[in-house]
């Protein structure tokens, strides 16, 4: 089971908390219609406000991570069925690899749980960082405001007892969209992370394939079942990564798009604020875009690059030496494997950290442009 596994275990876990997985009960409808109703807030507060270009882009940023948050929500409800089915192949290659008790192997196992463990403790980490700094900012400004922006037509949310009432319920909904926004992120990372540790197992058999059929001393028939084995394998990484980008490929350009334009707003924002304590829950809330954002396309081009390899460690199998028809199937693998299989963004293009890097350099554009006109 899925418990036993510390690369995906407290993630699952608190998706399933808040029944967002698993189990379906009151509290995704609790969880689901209290956020649903605070974006609404958001949406009319934005509509309504006369707040300067700081209050819109701090409020902007906001909506749309709660937006991102909901809509992750709704998706894991969705296709609940497509998530746990992956959850199960993650669980069954997870054991499958694990009963090998090849030293290597294990020893990728192991430093996968320990990574995968670190990355949703410190998701959770950045998470709490930035619900601190939701619920801080009110208290730097000079007058009153709330975490989010938020109205409620017909209220006034700045008067007492209002603005103490809306400004707790916010506090007290901040986390719960941590846990529903945080554990998502860590989940899909932890997915593409097992992914690298199959393409990485597959290369070490590969490898060994020489080693165990050295020429002259070779038993034709277990080296085509090897063979035959390592195929399948490659064929079921395969798979896998599209159930992956079945599931998360339009989230993924929705949160491109998204996270483009609020880094470049973040950015101009530093040079505008009027308070130290504002330009620290400002670079708190880059830090938190970036990390999040990081994490995925280091990842996903890890997933890729190790994909490639698979190819370098078919031709390291001695293949030249092997029979006619073992030739053609390590050939077929190399062919495959130069077309790897990549987290796509939208169905159109690899995550890669070239893509980051563009990401990086087409927002740095726009902040300057920006920058040049306001000054």
């Amino acid at each position: 089971m899925f418990e036993d596994i510390q690369l995906i275990c407290m993630s699952v876990r608190i998706l399933r908390f808040w029944a967002l997985l698993y189990d379906q009960n009151v509290k995704r409808y609790v969880c689901l219609g209290l956020a649903s109703f605070h974006i609404f807030t958001q949406v009319v507060y934005m509509l309504t406000t006369d707040e300067g270009i700081t209050g819109i882009i701090r409020n902007g940023y906001m909506l749309v991570l709660w937006i991102n948050t909901v809509l992750r929500a709704y998706l894991l409800m969705q296709d609940q069925a497509g998530y746990v089915e992956l959850i199960q192949s993650l669980t069954s290659a997870y054991y499958d690899l694990a009963s090998d008790n090849d030293s290597y192997i294990c020893g990728l196992l192991d430093d996968l749980n320990r990574q995968g463990m670190f990355m949703a403790r410190g998701n959770l980490f950045f998470g709490l960082l930035t619900c601190m700094g939701f619920g801080l900012y009110p208290l730097s400004s000079s007058e009153r405001v709330l975490p989010f922006g938020s109205r409620i037509p017909g209220l006034d949310e700045y008067a007492t007892p209002y603005y103490q009432l809306w400004y707790v319920f916010q506090m007290l909904i901040t986390p719960m969209g941590c846990c529903m926004y945080i554990p998502y992120t860590s989940l899909i990372v932890a997915f593409i992370m097992f992914g690298i540790v199959r393409c990485k197992a597959l290369q070490h058999r590969l490898r060994l394939l020489a080693v165990r059929h050295p020429a002259g001393h070779r038993n034709s028939r277990c080296l085509s079942a090897e063979i035959a084995d390592c195929i399948r394998s490659q064929q079921s990484i395969i798979e896998y990564v599209d159930k992956i980008n079945l599931l998360t490929t339009m989230i993924f350009l929705f949160e491109l798009l998204a996270f483009s334009a609020l880094l470049c707003a973040l950015l101009f924002m530093l040079i505008i604020v009027d308070s130290s304590s504002q330009l620290i829950i400002v670079c708190l809330y880059i830090n938190m875009i970036l990390a999040q954002i990081l994490a995925l396309y280091w990842y996903a081009n890890e997933l890729r690059e190790q994909n490639l390899a698979v190819a370098e460690a078919a031709y390291e199998t001695e293949w030249f030496t092997f029979d006619i028809p073992l030739q053609k199937n390590i050939l077929f693998m190399m062919m495959r494997a130069q077309r790897p299989a990549s987290i796509m963004l939208g169905n159109v293009r690899p995550i890669t950290l070239e893509l980051f890097q563009n990401l990086l350099n087409t927002t740095y554009t726009f902040f300057t442009v920006l920058k040049r006109v306001y000054g």
